[in-house]
């Protein structure tokens, strides 16, 4: 992938933990790294297709000076937010910030936060067999919605026999794909948020529940820890997750099994 960057820009702002630090203000510096296809821009000579680096710079400096922040970790991060959230060509973004006088009462060159933020795409489970299901259902996928986060597309619901534990009443089920700025922990936290908003209770495993959002893919990642497996386990045996997920995702290749979603539809059509 291609890069643009930008280096050093320069602004007096009003950061920091201390009073003096908000009163008295600062000098900052902010580099950016943009990543990109320039091909299309490059080719057609189109402005349009690129980012103008002028414009971007001043929208910085606006965006740094308008308030004041503890931490130039949170001033990275709403830069970095901002930039995936208006330039829509860029992919990625890493933002660095340095803070050159930076009350530590030592001899230092600077301090500097540097943090890289991405669109992932995310595709989620929703389920529900407890109360106003239509509803539960709803009323999560506007909570997913967020300053961070987009739905991109929406399977149909499904109404489907429980897995599992099957002394209970049938579900309704859904997969939606979404665009997020989170990275896999943070939008783990943000779902078991949304949970317990709606009243989720973890009594029974694979039991009744109002609402159950699990992450089925995050890009082509694999990670295994005992707070989150991706790709989640079970996909490839469960009709219920891969029949929507076919409906909006039919040549999604399995990270782990190297299949496509429609490929292990069908075998497991066939064991049946």
């Amino acid at each position: 992938m291609d890069s643009i960057f930008i280096k050093d820009i320069v602004v007096f702002a009003h950061h920091g933990v201390f009073k003096e630090e908000k009163t008295l203000g600062q000098k900052f510096l902010i580099d950016l790294k943009l990543k990109m296809n320039l091909q299309p821009s490059a080719i057609l000579k189109d402005l349009k297709k690129t980012v103008h680096y002028g414009v971007l710079s001043n929208d910085i400096l606006q965006i740094f000076k308008e308030k004041s922040n503890d931490l130039i970790e949170t001033c990275a991060e709403e830069i970095a937010i901002f930039v995936l959230k208006n330039y829509k060509v860029v992919k990625e973004v890493t933002v660095c910030v340095k803070k050159p006088w930076a009350p530590v009462n030592l001899p230092l060159d600077n301090v500097l936060v540097e943090i890289t933020r991405k669109r992932h795409r995310v595709f989620l489970a929703l389920g529900s067999n407890v109360g106003d299901s239509y509803k539960y259902l709803k009323d999560a996928k506007e909570m997913i919605k967020s300053e961070y986060t987009t739905i991109n597309k929406e399977s149909k619901i499904y109404k489907t026999k429980p897995w599992g534990f099957v002394m209970q009443d049938d579900f309704l089920n859904q997969v939606i794909e979404i665009e997020t700025f989170f990275e896999s922990f943070s939008l783990l936290k943000e779902i078991q948020k949304i949970e317990n908003k709606l009243a989720r209770e973890r009594k029974i495993h694979w039991g009744p529940r109002t609402i159950d959002i699990d992450i089925l893919f995050f890009d082509d990642e694999k990670i295994y820890t005992d707070d989150l497996i991706i790709p989640h386990p079970y996909i490839e045996k469960r009709a219920f997750v891969l029949e929507p997920l076919k409906e909006i995702a039919p040549f999604f290749i399995h990270p782990v099994l190297n299949r496509s979603i429609s490929d292990l539809f069908e075998m497991l059509d066939k064991e049946k």
